[in-house]
């Protein structure tokens, strides 16, 4: 049997909300999240790191941070495996800071580097204070530029919530990382051998500076990327992601968690000209 050097677990766009429970009334975002590492758990996977990729809590609730502190980090050392949490622009980095890291609340960007078995994994903070759509700054890419100077034994991945990459679905691209040229421009001729990101609620790759982008199903719900015509469409569809390290091999494989009920279905132009207005206002 052949078996991965290295397993991560993603886990990403969780939107817990312990204040109200169901997402937009339809989706119990703790139990996804509960079923999810259980059936990680389950499978008897040698799990190196559980990548937590942005959008924890749905509106910065802390109590939303502890109940996942309370789900993922037991689980975590029951599989020996490293937790790495980055923030999406639903968390509040104050109460992330606060409750994930039991540190000081600040309003800086939430950037970090840990190594697992010799695999870097460095996490961009893409979020930007009162804004859904990506942002990285000078100076986070002149860190990440610092950081990627000496190569680790078993290459990078990194993580950023928005995907650097355009999507088919409208809303999504409006809403992705911003100035991925300059990201591009970093990483290019560095040891990243993949980069990890959220957000778009569906499933995608890409290439960014010829390193794979992978961008991971979330745990709330998936968005339609091919709904029927003047629709945006998402429905209670959860699932998580395995990132496997073959040697000079990454693979990233979708894991679907569940099928569930619609959670919505509204007209594009309409959905439209909202995003747009969020977008223009900046």
């Amino acid at each position: 049997m052949i078996r991965p050097d290295l397993t991560l677990v993603q886990l990403s766009d969780t939107h817990l909300r312990p204040s109200d429970g169901l997402m937009h009334g339809v989706v119990d975002t703790a139990a996804n999240l509960t079923a999810a590492v259980a059936m990680v758990e389950s499978s008897g996977t040698d799990v190196a790191a559980l990548l937590l990729t942005g959008d924890l809590a749905d509106n910065g609730d802390p109590a939303a941070y502890r109940q996942l502190r309370g789900i993922v980090e037991p689980a975590a050392r029951r599989l020996g495996a490293e937790v790495v949490y980055a923030m999406g622009n639903h968390d509040d980095r104050g109460a992330f800071r606060a409750e994930l890291f039991d540190a000081q609340p600040e309003t800086r960007t939430c950037d970090s580097v840990v190594t697992v078995d010799g695999l870097r994994v460095v996490t961009l903070d893409s979020s930007e204070p009162g804004r859904h759509e990506g942002h990285l700054s000078e100076a986070q890419l002149e860190w990440l530029g610092d950081v990627l100077a000496t190569a680790a034994p078993r290459g990078t991945v990194l993580v950023s919530h928005h995907p650097p990459l355009p999507s088919p679905v409208p809303t999504v691209h409006l809403l992705r990382l911003r100035g991925a040229e300059r990201l591009a421009e970093v990483v290019g001729g560095t040891d990243v051998r993949l980069i990890v990101s959220g957000h778009a609620h569906h499933t995608g790759c890409g290439v960014l500076a010829g390193i794979p982008v992978w961008v991971g199903p979330a745990l709330a719900y998936g968005v339609a990327a091919v709904p029927p015509r003047g629709r945006l469409r998402a429905r209670a569809d959860a699932g998580f992601s395995r990132i496997d390290v073959f040697g000079d091999h990454v693979v990233a494989t979708a894991v679907p968690l569940s099928t569930a009920e619609q959670v919505y279905d509204v007209d594009a132009v309409e959905r439209m000209r909202l995003v747009h207005e969020v977008v223009g206002a900046r």
